[in-house]
């Protein structure tokens, strides 16, 4: 029996909580976690994260079987999650802790966030630049409990903060799946 090679993944894309689930139910993906990455403290509390001086984003980092989801197929679904033009944070979530970055664990995964975003810039289907960054891995820290699967423990308030976030509606209204 073989050890399974697990690899990360690391995605800034606004509010952690809206992040979590469209992750977690693809096949390969063994955990998605909410946390915090990017900034200068560690171990970093969501109170002093969402004051904006911390300098760490909302993340989620996923832990996936490469033999069974690509890292290209996760930035597939990454990029129709957000605003990728948006540089004041995402939808109704404002600040430097909401902004979009695809942090790299390695070469290969920075080769192919570029050329993700590239073909992003080069779709013609935004009119603004592309504001999400490409940024090598920091420390990631795991978020407090009660962030953990909030679409699970919380689903009423999960889908309502989607809804009234206005990430849902512009999901309906822009979504983008370049391949």
């Amino acid at each position: 029996m073989s050890e399974t090679n697990y690899q990360l993944a690391t995605f800034a894309g606004g509010c952690f909580w809206c992040m979590v689930k469209p992750f977690d139910t693809l096949p390969g993906v063994k955990s998605v976690i909410s946390g915090y990455s990017g900034g200068t403290i560690v171990n970093p509390t969501y109170e002093q994260v969402k004051t904006g001086t911390t300098g760490h984003m909302e993340v989620v980092q996923i832990t996936y079987d490469p033999s069974l989801m690509s890292y290209k197929t996760l930035l597939d679904y990454y990029w129709p999650m957000i605003d990728p033009t948006d540089d004041g944070g995402q939808f109704d979530d404002r600040g430097s802790n909401y902004l979009t970055a695809i942090f790299y664990h390695n070469e290969e995964q920075r080769q192919l966030a570029e050329a993700s975003k590239k073909a992003i810039e080069d779709s013609g289907v935004w009119k603004k630049p592309i504001a999400t960054k490409i940024l090598p891995a920091k420390p990631f820290y795991p978020a407090e409990d009660y962030h953990q699967d909030f679409y699970k423990k919380n689903p009423e308030h999960h889908a309502k903060d989607f809804e009234e976030s206005g990430r849902a509606q512009f999901i309906r209204e822009h979504s983008v799946n370049v391949k």
